[in-house]
């Protein structure tokens, strides 16, 4: 009997024990199905709005001199005169550097005299050819003399003038890189004694993709900026379109304007070009866009569920995104809180 009681109480703990295992895992199974809610996400939203834009080109270019030029000697010899310092203005045919003229000055006496005394013959021996008392041939020589005197008169002029090293156009020096003493070589490239740049106006060279190229006309007004003076606008006007791009497709844009003593050559510049049309486009923030300009996505908001969506994107106009496909306007997308959200969540809408 006892036996029996032993087995029966045995089976009756094993009953409790399972019956309160089944109701645990039964509260444990409840518990998890309540904790799964689906959350709801806080962000900010912004319309997608069809907005009046005036599409503006705007490239950073340097700023030229009107022209600058590297002088170089063409002559050979010691410099014995400087008449030049950096800042200077000079006039186009002043003598900038004397090179030692010694030895062609008493060329040139040498061949001046020879040419005057090729001259004087040269007319006595005419009289004699008019009066018939000259053989034809004597005058041929007495005239061939003539010439050659000539032909060295001039070349010993060139050569004189040539130890005067001038300015070929009109201008300020920018730098000066022989003084006196110092010796310079026609025949060494790159012997440069001076550089002159002209600014009686000036000239900013900017490169234009090809898309944008085709807008542009010669004698299109733009507008000029620095960074250095931020509440300053010079005029331009665009001087050349080239003809040929390069191999990244850019075409080199010359803008020139009047001299002004604010901007200097090898500064940079801003070119604004504004001819363009006004047009109708669809506009989003900068911040509402996932991923990269090339390969966009946003999150619209449908009755406070969001969707991932691919749109095409044109151009960035104070902060805003020109979209060409993808959106429609009154449409809304997410601006902030993306890090939070993925494609099909649900989220609320922040004010």
């Amino acid at each position: 009997m006892k036996k029996v009681l032993w087995i029966a109480g045995g089976v009756l703990v094993v009953v409790v024990r399972v019956l309160v295992l089944v109701r645990n895992k039964k509260a444990i199974e409840e518990k998890n199905t309540n904790n799964v809610v689906q959350k709801v996400f806080p962000v900010t939203a912004a319309m997608v709005r069809d907005t009046q834009v005036t599409s503006e080109l705007s490239l950073v270019g340097t700023i030229m001199a009107n022209n600058e030029v590297n002088v170089t000697a063409e002559t050979n010899g010691r410099i014995t005169k400087c008449n030049i310092s950096v800042g200077q203005s000079v006039s186009a045919g002043s003598v900038l550097f004397v090179v030692d003229d010694e030895l062609r000055l008493s060329q040139m006496r040498t061949a001046e005299a020879q040419f005057d005394k090729a001259r004087k013959d040269s007319s006595r021996s005419a009289i004699l050819l008019r009066e018939k008392t000259l053989p034809p041939a004597q005058w041929d020589q007495v005239e061939l003399q003539y010439r050659m005197a000539e032909q060295q008169l001039g070349m010993a002029r060139r050569a004189f003038n040539d130890t005067r090293i001038k300015a070929p156009i009109n201008g300020i020096v920018s730098a000066r890189y022989a003084d006196v003493g110092a010796t310079v070589n026609n025949m060494q490239s790159g012997s440069v004694v001076a550089t002159i740049v002209d600014v009686s106006s000036l000239k900013v060279r900017i490169l234009v993709a090809e898309k944008d190229v085709v807008r542009l006309r010669v004698g299109d007004r733009v507008r000029v900026t620095s960074e250095l003076y931020p509440n300053e606008e010079f005029q331009g006007t665009i001087a050349s379109v080239s003809e040929k791009g390069d191999e990244a497709h850019t075409y080199a844009v010359e803008v020139r304007m009047p001299r002004t003593t604010k901007l200097k050559p090898g500064m940079s510049a801003r070119v604004g070009f504004s001819h363009r049309e006004a047009h109708s486009s669809l506009m989003i923030p900068r911040e509402s866009i996932v991923g990269s300009i090339s390969d966009a996505r946003v999150f619209v908001i449908n009755d406070n569920i969001v969707q991932l969506r691919p749109v095409v994107l044109g151009a960035d106009i104070n902060g805003n995104l020109e979209v060409r496909s993808g959106l429609k306007a009154g449409e809304r997308v997410v601006t902030s809180g993306l890090n939070m959200i993925k494609d099909g969540a649900s989220v609320r809408v922040s004010e």
